[in-house]
């Protein structure tokens, strides 16, 4: 079902659209009378990323005829977004680590009240017309764990189960209490937000799991594990919240035992062709208005990792773009979103909250233009180094 090429192939690249709709969103989504009056009446973050300008007419989900009302907040705005570029590295990251948890305690509990426990895409097979049934997509959720332990060759003789199981960016918990009672293995989760980490505490031991699955806040570039203590690393749409990726890596190859299987789920950019030395203007720009959404630092590629990965020596590293298996998930978030039930949620959610939900519409169409990839990367640590 799956190839397993031994080098990254390249990829193609799709060239900017001659249209966009204002603001970057579809056209239905606008027409959502309660999203347009959100529109007009928050703004887009600035970067908090020294690499990436803050361009403010951009930035800014305003109509023109409502900007001047707002002049002196875009004052301030702007003086914030003047300081950001001279904070030195540190003061950055502790930034973004301080947004990420915010964000995830904020809307951690909309997240589940719609969606479950799940925190990540479902898979599904392209071209198949997906039901509209919330229970498809969760157990489509479901099964993106399985074709993820599938494509990472985790042994299905129960004989070599994996035993210690860590799941690096756990969110509430889904996958380590699947994983747990898949394998009885016993897992640790580790997440920034401590919303979260309550949380999946309570849910496993409402589940009967607590003395399988436990849970504390930590950073995945420093881990409080010692080396060589898992026999599965899981990182399911972690990596890319990551603001060193060569780190990130590192620290999951250190904690992983020899022969432990790494698996890597993550948003990636587009491959560069071997002429680009980056991606294109265009690119950087729709990608931008993600990243401070969600709190994301700079995005890299499938191959960036695969060359990280070689770098440390791993063996059996192989990767795969299911950007078309997940093409149905976002759509269903956006119509769960404008559900009376989601929408109410929203408002009450707070601010970031509402600002991930409006650049849902841009996710969608990364994938459509082929800018933003769904990798799966995944690779084994040596028996003996």
């Amino acid at each position: 079902m799956y190839s397993e090429p031994t080098r990254v192939q390249k990829c193609h690249y799709a060239t900017p659209q001659q249209s966009v709709p204002p603001f970057g969103y579809p056209p239905q989504f606008l027409s959502s009378p309660a999203l347009s009056m959100l529109l007009q009446c928050y703004l887009y973050p600035p970067s908090i990323l020294p690499q990436l300008r803050t361009n403010l007419q951009s930035s800014l989900f305003l109509p023109t005829r409502c900007r001047t009302s707002h002049a002196p907040l875009l004052r301030s705005i702007t003086v914030k977004a003047s300081i950001s570029t001279v904070m030195d590295a540190d003061a950055q990251v502790t930034l973004l680590k301080k947004g990420i948890a915010e964000l995830y305690d904020e809307s951690s509990g909309i997240w589940e009240a719609l969606w479950g426990d799940h925190m990540h895409h479902g898979f599904y097979d392209p071209d198949v017309k997906v039901s509209g049934s919330l229970s498809d997509h969760r157990a489509a959720q479901i099964r993106m764990i399985e074709e993820a332990l599938r494509f990472g060759s985790v042994p299905e003789d129960p004989k070599k189960w994996p035993k210690n199981v860590v799941d690096v960016g756990c969110g509430i918990g889904g996958s380590s209490r699947y994983l747990a009672k898949k394998f009885g293995a016993h897992c640790q989760g580790i997440s920034l937000s401590p919303f979260q980490v309550q949380r999946a505490n309570s849910l496993a031991a409402a589940e009967g799991l607590a003395d399988k699955a436990s849970f504390q806040v930590a950073d995945a570039l420093d881990q409080p594990f010692p080396d060589g203590q898992f026999d599965l690393v899981w990182s399911m749409e972690s990596g890319e919240h990551m603001p060193d990726k060569r780190k990130f890596v590192s620290e999951l190859a250190r904690v992983a035992a020899p022969g432990a299987r790494i698996i890597i789920v993550t948003w990636c950019h587009r491959n560069l062709s071997p002429s680009e030395e980056s991606l294109q203007t265009w690119e950087k720009a729709h990608l931008k208005k993600i990243c401070d959404a969600y709190y994301l630092p700079e995005w890299c590629s499938a191959a960036d990792y695969v060359e990280m990965l070689e770098s440390l020596s791993l063996r059996d590293i192989k990767t795969a773009d299911w950007s078309q298996n997940v093409a149905s998930f976002w759509p269903a978030v956006i119509r769960s979103a404008l559900t009376w039930k989601g929408l109410t949620s929203l408002v009450r959610s707070g601010l970031k909250t509402i600002r991930g939900a409006l650049v849902m519409p841009l996710m969608i169409q990364g994938y459509q233009k082929g800018i933003i990839k769904f990798a799966i990367i995944t690779c084994r640590k040596p028996e003996f180094e």
